[in-house]
């Protein structure tokens, strides 16, 4: 592809808002992108993964064709197993679909991260079947297995590191482009902390509030129950003189996937703020949150469409990849090539040099050679 400018891409984590990852290579390839390297953290791995193998129209089309049905059937629930769900249904259709490719034979050079929970490191696959680095940084603790792999128990790259910037660094990318799955909703910020008292107040100090911020996250019909236990009509003393317990919110009230896949949610954000901060993109494309939830799979034509919008918002207003230059080199793209250039010259020899630092990531490149069948990845049941 000459002539294009030469893009890495760093795909974060964030549960069905991942399929916005694909509208996002959309855009870049539309506008004249040639992505030269693809690091991604749990559902990041999984389109980068597909991309980087020259799947993600044949990935896109499957996807887009899930009703909230198919989904529901591809979510195995699982009683005993170390997740909540098994993940083999899910896991089958990105095996079938990579049919057994080695990411060092990947088109296009490719990281997954995960987390190893032994060592509590970070861990990046650069070699090896690429279905199982993908099934890896996929588990979501909790929710999926962990995958026991080389003497390695591992889980969701987003537990160290949401958005990889690092790993993209060797790429010998012009630009490299970041895109978080975790960032505010639309006219909010995170702000300071909240100085609050631990005295119950009225209900009508905080209805309103929490009924805007809830219900960007929860079910609607969720939001409703819980305004009903606390309020007015639940029959509590809303002042302040009901029993301690009676704040506790129970079982019935919020499931503990709701309860798990926000706390993920809220960790996966402050996280990705600390490791952008010290590994910063040229371009942060930001999904908000509150975009669709976590398992909302059943949404992808919405979301493919939103990453594009926000693909379009963002390149527009920073000057990069401009639409004339579909096929060409933009100036301003091609100007920020030296700068880019000498971050990542100075970073990987801030990797390379001296031994491994207590958080620098395990280097998991010997996948193929003791890669466990299909049946060792499944966890006890």
């Amino acid at each position: 592809m000459s002539g294009s400018v030469r893009v890495a891409l760093a795909l974060g984590s964030g549960g069905a808002r991942g399929y916005a990852h694909i509208g996002v290579i959309q855009v870049l390839e539309e506008r004249g992108a040639e992505i030269v390297g693809i690091a991604g953290s749990s559902m990041g791995a999984l389109v980068g993964g597909v991309r980087a193998a020259g799947k993600l129209d044949e990935y896109t089309e499957w996807a887009v064709g899930m009703s909230q049905f198919d989904v529901l059937r591809m979510l195995d629930p699982s009683l005993t197993a170390s997740g909540a769900i098994r993940a083999e249904k899910i896991v089958g259709q990105f095996r079938e679909l990579l049919g057994g490719a080695l990411i060092e034979d990947l088109p296009i050079p490719f990281t997954a991260v995960a987390t190893d929970l032994a060592t509590r490191k970070e861990v990046w696959f650069q070699r090896g079947p690429a279905d199982v680095a993908i099934r890896a940084s996929i588990a979501i603790p909790g929710i999926f297995p962990p995958v026991m792999l080389n003497g390695r128990l591992l889980v969701d790259g987003a537990i160290t590191d949401p958005v990889p910037i690092a790993p993209t660094i060797s790429a010998g990318a012009e630009l490299t482009i970041g895109v978080s799955l975790s960032g505010d909703r639309r006219g909010t910020s995170t702000g300071a902390p909240a100085a609050v008292s631990a005295e119950a107040r009225p209900f009508d100090e905080w209805a309103e509030r929490f009924r805007r911020g809830a219900s960007f996250l929860l079910d609607r019909e969720l939001v409703r129950s819980l305004l009903s236990r606390f309020g007015r009509d639940s029959g509590l003393d809303v002042d302040g003189d009901a029993e301690a317990d009676s704040h506790v919110v129970q079982q019935a009230d919020l499931s503990k996937y709701d309860v798990m896949s926000q706390s993920l949610d809220v960790m996966q954000h402050l996280l990705a703020r600390y490791r952008l901060a010290a590994y910063p993109p040229d371009l942060l494309i930001t999904v908000p949150k509150d975009a669709c939830r976590t398992f909302d799979f059943h949404r992808a034509k919405d979301l493919v469409e939103l990453g594009r919008v926000l693909t379009e918002e963002a390149l527009d207003k920073s000057g990069l990849l401009p639409r004339r230059a579909l096929g060409g080199v933009a100036a301003g793209a091609v100007g920020a090539s030296d700068a880019v250039g000498a971050r990542a010259a100075g970073a990987a020899g801030a990797i390379g040099s001296g031994d491994a630092a207590p958080d620098e990531p395990i280097a998991a490149d010997d996948a193929r050679a003791a890669a466990p069948p299909a049946s060792a990845l499944r966890a006890e049941r």
